[in-house]
């Protein structure tokens, strides 16, 4: 697949989405934790690799390829959804770091409604926001309700404190700290080490 915009061509290679491909046109580095739940990976739209932060939702371009990984039509102006995905990635983040910080979540979740019918095939819920650039936050802010309903404080943030990344903890005990052993994990471990000869010494 061939990708046009603003005059850059960007060859996807077998297996590579769009948004990665774009991500390396950009000189960016790749995105981790790209298999999370839509909630986590929202928030997860923001990393950083060694000292540098990325954020994908400051890059319209970025933005949209996101948007259509996940299958999310927006019919707005790629600013606007931005700027409402942006409000929903803080909301998300607080809300998991403090299920009792639900405010701003909720006014995300006020904008729209699941409509409920019966059809031929089962019971159809149609998600219905009044603001198309609003639905992709509003689709988002759903989905951390449903992973808290399915499997409840198994969402959590890296337990490195400079880490922005979130996860939903699959593990058999939920006992999960990092979002990656082989990044913050021994990281940590190495700090603890270092901690403990500085202290001997």
């Amino acid at each position: 697949m061939v990708i046009r915009e603003v005059g850059v061509v960007v060859v996807t290679q077998q297996g590579e989405t769009e948004p990665e491909a774009r991500l390396a046109a950009m000189g960016w580095p790749g995105r981790p934790l790209t298999d999370e739940p839509l909630a986590a990976d929202l928030i997860n739209t923001r990393w950083l690799a060694g000292t540098d932060e990325y954020d994908l939702l400051e890059e319209d371009a970025l933005t949209l390829a996101w948007l259509d990984k996940h299958g999310l039509d927006t019919g707005a102006a790629a600013a606007d959804v931005r700027r409402h995905l942006r409000e929903a990635r803080s909301a998300l983040a607080a809300a998991v770091a403090d299920p009792s910080d639900t405010a701003a979540l909720n006014r995300i979740l006020d904008h729209g409604r699941v409509r409920l019918s019966l059809e031929a095939e089962g019971a159809i819920e149609t998600p219905e926001v009044g603001d198309a650039a609003r639905h992709a936050a509003w689709m988002c802010a759903r989905d951390l309700l449903r992973v808290t309903t399915e499997a409840p404080g198994r969402m959590r943030k890296c337990a490195n404190p400079p880490c922005p990344l979130h996860f939903v903890d699959t593990s058999r005990k939920g006992e999960r700290r990092w979002c990656s052993m082989a990044l913050c994990g021994n990281r940590a471990k190495a700090q603890r080490h270092r901690t403990r000869h500085h202290v001997a010494t």
